[in-house]
């Protein structure tokens, strides 16, 4: 079950995309629990799912289809950081889904992962005291001190 800090970090974030997303018509966004299909009967929940303008038919009632930004953040025990970093950095991957956020409180980072090819690639690792930005989403940027309820 996810913790108290973690829902934070989620609707800080969440409530971070949907202020840029919004007024720009860019685009809407949508926290857990909400499944996305990634292929035929395999179904995830990412923390945040969002959805480009250009793509909002992907974002169904009952389910998505492969978003173009998700986000997990990484809860603090050996199962979680397998599965976050690298049983659904490869679904996403295959699913086609162009950026991946991983937010790691424990250790104090949010790497931005960009897709290329088959893989993804670092786009940015950022940590305490540094803005974290978005390749996709042209402009959104986050302060990770005060995501993570850290001191600046």
């Amino acid at each position: 079950m996810p913790t108290k800090t973690h829902q934070q970090i989620v609707h800080a974030l969440l409530s971070m995309l949907l202020a840029f997303l919004r007024p720009r018509q860019a685009g809407d966004a949508v926290a857990a629990p909400y499944r996305m299909r990634l292929r035929e009967e395999t179904f995830r929940e990412p923390d945040i799912c969002v959805y480009a303008a250009a793509h909002l038919e992907r974002f169904g009632e009952r389910y998505g289809e492969p978003a173009d930004l998700v986000v997990e953040v990484v809860s603090d025990d050996a199962a979680s950081r397998v599965r976050d970093y690298d049983d659904k950095r490869r679904d996403y991957a295959a699913a086609g889904i162009p950026e991946y956020w991983i937010v790691d409180p424990a250790a104090g980072r949010v790497i931005v992962l960009s897709l290329t090819g088959e893989g993804y690639a670092v786009a940015g690792e950022y940590g305490i005291g540094d803005v974290a930005s978005s390749p996709l989403l042209t402009g959104f940027t986050v302060e990770v001190g005060p995501l993570l309820c850290a001191e600046p």
